[in-house]
């Protein structure tokens, strides 16, 4: 880390680097930008109100068109679809509701044309209670070669009526399930960390191991160019089984300290599948971990240079709207990634977290509610989009890499008043309404005002129902419309290219007060760039010398300066060269 120093040609300011610049030929996915496409919501090829894959390919020139360079697809294998595809019951076919292993085909080859690299969901820590395997294990008797793919353990007490740990389940209650034995009798129980009808696998079993490894080569030989994992920390429990329980903090949030996240064993079963992947060459092919593992050191662990290419960046997602708090969460991320030689991540929402239009509307302080309903505290639109749009402005000038969730470009809210009858997240349904899921952040993709189903479909019908607020913020309603979330996005990633921030090194701006992140980016060309958010309840100057190239919302004037001054809750990106 250099010293602070004060560059008067360059700035009126103090710097302080805090990341190195990458080298301008880095390979594509240490900045790429890429798209999370949630399949059953982004278009609808049949019109039965559930997206699928011809719906996909039809889509993706809207893709290349706002500027990402790559597209990731939630599950669409073969499944019962009671976890909207994470329960897999045949991870080398298509489900029918979302097409056929021909419409994969055309839908890879067509990005591909477009300039677009496809990465697939992958989901090793558990099956669907559907997958042959279980069914084979569910008939076999206990201690046998089909049971040990997966966790099944006698249960406590005389008559095994107890389950063997008091392990919680994330979709609520508990871990395991009894289950009935081929003779009609109370029997062994397996484990399922989620829900009941996903048992986990035991990575213990070579067979397993295997299996995933024809997988990835399956997907790989079909033209795929790398594989979201699924629950990444969570493939190894502690052999012992200890007791845990319910931890205060929320299961999601205990990593290393619970014996079923974030052990050490997992890191064996990547660096195996690094290379795999490394052994198809170039252009290389990349694995993202999904891996809710804290503290950042940690994460790290999994993208050393031997195991995964990137980790999502949790620890940002949900870091609170406040200047100290997005800067230490920015500083962690690049010193825990730099201290392995890896890219950072940067991701603000997705399909399992509240969007984030809607989350930087509620109280800064307040709860991070799991959904919200009609009878909930409802946020704040106008200030959400305001702060999510400086959010992203901030977001895609960081160094590293950045994923877009799908309709985020159009300034997307969460779906609020959806009623209870309507939700189909298994944690509704686990917790009796308690935990209201996140089917709100799921909802159909609007293209076009006034069409059936806003253009998701030609008949009208929708899986979860479109919100009233989404027919002005279709696709069609932002095009070409100066100021609209959708083109600033288009022009914030063409920015971003042509700029070369994702390689760029990254500086701290001093003296800005606690409340203004300021941060100048050199890429490997030695191209300056200033960015700033103001996150303070005043204007900002902006220094006289900066030609701004982009900003999320309107400027105001400031006496002599030609680009005026930041509003609070507002970022810009400016030219210093």
């Amino acid at each position: 880390m250099s010293d602070p120093t004060t560059t008067a040609a360059a700035a009126p300011f103090a710097t302080q680097e805090i990341h190195a610049a990458q080298p301008a030929d880095s390979p594509w996915w240490r900045d790429a930008v890429i798209y999370q496409i949630y399949p059953r919501s982004w278009a609808d090829g049949d019109g039965d109100g559930i997206g699928d894959l011809p719906g996909i390919t039809s889509r993706l020139d809207h893709l290349r068109d706002l500027g990402v360079d790559a597209v990731w697809l939630s599950p669409f294998y073969r499944s019962p679809q009671r976890d909207a595809g994470y329960d897999v019951a045949d991870h080398r076919d298509v489900d029918p509701l979302f097409g056929t292993l021909a419409d994969a085909d055309a839908m890879v080859a067509r990005a591909h044309e477009l300039g677009l690299r496809v990465v697939v969901d992958l989901v090793p820590n558990h099956t669907s209670s559907d997958h042959a395997w279980f069914q084979q294990a569910l008939a076999a008797a206990p201690g046998s070669p089909q049971r040990e793919r997966y966790i099944f353990r006698d249960g406590l007490g005389e008559d095994g009526s107890l389950p063997p740990t008091d392990w919680q389940a994330n979709f609520g209650g508990g871990a395991w399930t009894r289950v009935t034995e081929a003779d009609g009798t109370p029997g062994q129980w397996y484990l399922h960390l989620f829900d009941p009808s996903q048992p986990d696998l035991n990575w213990d079993d070579a067979r397993v191991r295997e299996d995933f490894e024809t997988t990835l080569r399956f997907w790989l030989d079909r033209g795929v160019d790398g594989f979201r994992v699924d629950v990444a920390h969570g493939l190894v429990k502690d052999p012992t089984f200890p007791p845990f329980g319910k931890h205060p903090g929320g299961l999601m949030e205990v990593t290393h300290e619970a014996p079923y996240w974030d052990q050490d064993g997992v890191h064996e079963i990547y660096r195996g599948w690094r290379a795999l992947l490394d052994s198809y060459g170039t252009p290389e092919r990349i694995l993202c971990a999904e891996a809710w593992v804290n503290p950042a050191d940690r994460l790290a662990r999994y993208v050393r240079p031997d195991e995964f290419h990137q980790a999502f960046n949790f620890d940002f997602l949900e870091t609170r709207w406040r200047a100290t708090d997005l800067r230490e969460a920015v500083r962690r991320s690049l010193a825990a990634n730099d201290s392995v030689g890896a890219v950072s991540t940067w991701v603000l929402s997705n399909h399992d977290v509240l969007r984030h239009a809607s989350r930087f509307g509620l109280p800064v302080d307040g709860a991070r509610p799991n959904g919200i309903g009609p009878d909930d505290p409802q946020p704040d639109a106008e200030l959400g989009l305001r702060r999510a749009r400086a959010a992203t402005t901030l977001m895609l000038a960081l160094p590293g890499g950045a994923y877009v969730y799908q309709g985020e470009e159009l300034g997307l809210p969460e779906h609020t008043s959806l009623p209870g009858e309507v939700r189909q997240d298994p944690t509704y349904r686990r917790t009796d309404g308690v935990e209201l899921g996140r089917d709100g952040c799921r909802v159909p993709m609007p293209w076009t005002k006034g069409a059936p189903a806003l253009g998701f479909n030609d008949t009208g019908a929708a899986w979860l129902p479109q919100p009233e607020a989404y027919s002005d913020l279709a696709v069609d309603a932002q095009t070409g419309v100066a100021g609209s979330t959708l083109e600033l996005y288009r022009a914030l990633l063409a920015l971003r290219r042509e700029r070369r921030l994702g390689l760029a090194s990254l500086a701290e701006v001093h003296g800005l007060g606690d409340d203004v992140i300021g941060y100048v980016l050199t890429a490997p060309d030695g191209t300056r760039t200033l960015v700033l958010a103001n996150l303070s309840s005043e204007p900002v100057a902006i220094p006289a010398q900066a030609d701004v190239l982009v900003a999320s919302g309107e400027l105001v004037a400031s006496g002599e300066l030609a680009d005026g001054s930041l509003p609070t809750d507002t970022a810009v990106w400016a030219r210093l060269d």
